[in-house]
């Protein structure tokens, strides 16, 4: 019985890595082919459907950690797919007035290949035991660059959206209403910047540590494992 489980448990991984990564990698040849045709105006024009599935999707991973499908701790992915989950719905699905801003096109650059790489990874090692080491490679150095370019575009399009989110009351609840109760959605939003700001800060810090030891480190094997570490921390 726990071999039959365990059989259907790799089955279904393996599909769902495989269904997302080409969700992402739909998302990166539309945006990355109107980005050069078209500008990066209609980028968020073109991706949007992927865009909405493929983020809406990770939703599932909180669900894999809370029964344990998957080994990633809750409070590691809970974090970072939420707050992706915000900025696409809460922000470019709420707000049609920041989808024509040039961070749409270095946000969905920098999410496609972060995902195209983390999904190729978890499908190749579920299917076949492991991955190769390129991928590896891949999946844990890749990072330290589009980590500071995805969330500076996440920042900037919640900075962007605020005037918006101010004039419009969009979500606000105000009071009196029958639940006593009373929410701005402009300063919760102020709230996630506040978040999110120290987090960028830090990972340049972290950057540079990172810069510093490479060096330094003449064993590449080294090198990885510290940006194994770098990563695992912030993921």
């Amino acid at each position: 019985m726990a071999g039959i489980l365990t059989g259907l448990r790799r089955v279904y991984l393996i599909i769902y890595n495989w269904i997302v990564f080409f969700g992402w990698f739909q998302v990166f040849y539309l945006g990355v082919k109107t980005l050069i045709e078209s500008g990066h105006e209609q980028v968020y024009d073109a991706v949007e459907k992927p865009l909405l599935f493929a983020q809406t999707a990770a939703f599932l991973e909180i669900l894999h950690s809370l029964v344990g499908l998957v080994r990633s701790p809750i409070s590691a992915t809970l974090p970072q797919i939420s707050s992706r989950l915000y900025v696409t719905w809460g922000i470019l699905w709420s707000f049609p007035e920041v989808r024509t801003h040039i961070l749409v096109s270095s946000l969905a650059i920098s999410w496609c290949i972060t995902e195209i790489i983390r999904y190729s990874f978890f499908g190749t090692k579920e299917a076949f035991g492991s991955a190769p080491a390129w991928l590896l490679w891949l999946r844990y150095s890749t990072f330290l660059l589009l980590y500071p370019t995805g969330i500076t575009s996440e920042v900037g399009l919640i900075y962007n959206a605020l005037p918006y989110m101010k004039e419009s009351e969009k979500y606000a609840v105000r009071m009196p209403n029958r639940w006593n109760f009373s929410f701005d959605y402009y300063y919760a939003a102020l709230v996630c910047l506040a978040i999110y700001v120290p987090g960028k800060n830090l990972i340049i810090l972290l950057l540079k540590a990172s810069a510093f030891m490479a060096r330094i480190c003449r064993s590449v094997s080294l090198f990885v494992e510290f940006t194994t570490f770098l990563y695992k921390f912030f993921y």
